[in-house]
């Protein structure tokens, strides 16, 4: 048996973070697996050192419009196969899903959509959604164990943001998000981080305009799922509040395969 430990982090932008420390933040954790998540870039707007870190290899899906979303994970395992996408063009085109097979399970990297830019941004997150439900029961279907991390956009109960009412109208909190989280877990799936912790104040996500990590008023985005068949596998869900460089903080999963 091994434990493996995953992380996912939406970066606000690999290059950003790579001018915080990133690279050294990674080579001193050292997790076996890390999906991040807005990495607004292509690959050739890199530079080698980000994309070449010793010990991992590096998979991204970036988007087709430079600046925005993509998703990038670094890997010590060697997988059985990457791909890019659902294979739906209207969302492929944004960069955000990168399919990892390993011998045990697949990992899917998700930067969801978010649906706060008006009306036909939010109808395209829920069409997102549901054709990721689809996509991922295909997939157990198939056979597959699922990993499934990224930042989801969506806060599912009121304990996940300190202040449920206020935000009752605002999309991250919308009723018909939240159902949809509801729905996705009711098909056999299963938020890991509430299988170890019950708390209330526990957060991935605190908005920069408002200072308000210091405060600690912010909204808990950032999930690792799996399907229920697999949680057997799963010793720790976690969040690394302390770990500094983005309006999000990273999240971890210990695996005992």
């Amino acid at each position: 048996m091994s434990e493996l430990e995953l992380i996912s982090w939406n970066v606000n932008g690999i290059r950003a973070i790579h001018r915080k420390g990133f690279i050294d933040w990674l080579s001193e954790n050292k997790p076996d697996i890390i999906s991040i998540q807005e990495t607004k870039a292509q690959i050739d707007q890199l530079p080698k050192k980000l994309i070449n870190i010793p010990d991992y290899t590096s998979y991204f899906n970036s988007a087709e419009r430079k600046g925005y979303s993509g998703v990038a994970t670094y890997s010590q395992i060697k997988p059985q196969n990457v791909i890019n996408g659902m294979g739906i063009d209207k969302f492929d085109t944004e960069g955000r899903l990168l399919r990892i097979d390993y011998d045990e399970f697949t990992l899917l990297n998700i930067y969801y959509p978010n649906g706060g830019s008006g009306e036909e941004r939010l109808q395209y997150k829920l069409d997102f959604y549901d054709a990721f439900l689809d996509y991922t029961n295909k997939l157990r279907d198939e056979g597959n164990n699922l990993v499934i991390c990224g930042d989801l956009n969506t806060a599912h109960n009121p304990i996940d943001l300190a202040r449920p009412k206020a935000n009752e109208e605002v999309s991250g909190f919308l009723p018909i998000e939240r159902e949809w989280v509801s729905k996705f877990l009711s098909n056999g799936y299963v938020d890991t981080f509430r299988e170890f912790n019950q708390e209330p104040d526990q957060y991935t996500w605190w908005s920069y305009r408002t200072k308000a990590r210091d405060r600690n008023v912010g909204w808990r985005l950032d999930y690792f799922f799996v399907n229920e068949e697999f949680l057997d596998k799963v010793v720790d869900s976690y969040i690394l509040s302390d770990v500094m460089g983005s309006d999000h903080c990273p999240i971890g999963l210990k695996l005992d395969l």
